[in-house]
């Protein structure tokens, strides 16, 4: 295998993997799985649609969701990427577990915020993706560059979701602009 960000990426996974005992870094790549992350994401969507009475945004976020497969996986297919520590396998580009939390934990944010008190949604969503990323990296499952390239790749999946939500809330009083 060869690239120019191979080198930087193996250099770093040789410094990182394994820094913090496995069963760490197991329970934070575990908030990217699917039976973990989704079911926030839906009680979110189930929320939004509550307080809301409006479907478009927590449709949105789940579209986006649904997008998640149907974009990570032809991407791994191919650039067959193998993992740090499975040389042999391929398909680790892009975090797919990366990809999940963050549309999950940022989308549920994004629908979230608008009834929170408090700007927290989003503060929370950051570290459970972060963390996820961190955990896959931590345990050598994923090279740094996929995992940053997935949360990349979620920037473009969550930017209708976030417009979706801002349009449904409609435009907010003159007291409260910045």
């Amino acid at each position: 295998m060869s690239g120019p960000l191979l080198t930087p990426d193996a250099r770093l996974s040789r410094a990182l993997v394994r820094t913090v005992p496995d069963s760490v870094t197991e329970r934070l790549s575990d908030l990217g799985n699917v039976p973990v992350a989704v079911p926030v994401l839906v009680l979110a969507m189930a929320y939004s649609v509550r307080r809301s009475r409006s479907w478009a945004p927590a449709l949105t976020a789940g579209l986006a969701m649904a997008l998640v497969p149907a974009v990570v996986v032809p991407l791994k297919e191919w650039t067959a990427r193998p993992g740090p520590l499975e040389p042999w396998a391929a398909g680790y580009f892009p975090s797919g577990h990366t990809a999940t939390s963050a549309v999950a934990y940022i989308g549920a944010a994004l629908l979230l915020s608008p009834y929170a008190r408090r700007p927290w949604p989003m503060p929370v969503a950051l570290l459970l993706t972060a963390a996820t990323a961190t955990g896959l990296i931590l345990r050598g499952w994923h090279w740094p560059v996929d995992v940053l390239a997935s949360c990349f790749l979620c920037v473009l999946l969550l930017a209708p979701v976030a417009h979706t939500v801002r349009r449904a809330a409609g435009p907010r009083p003159r007291s409260d602009r910045g």
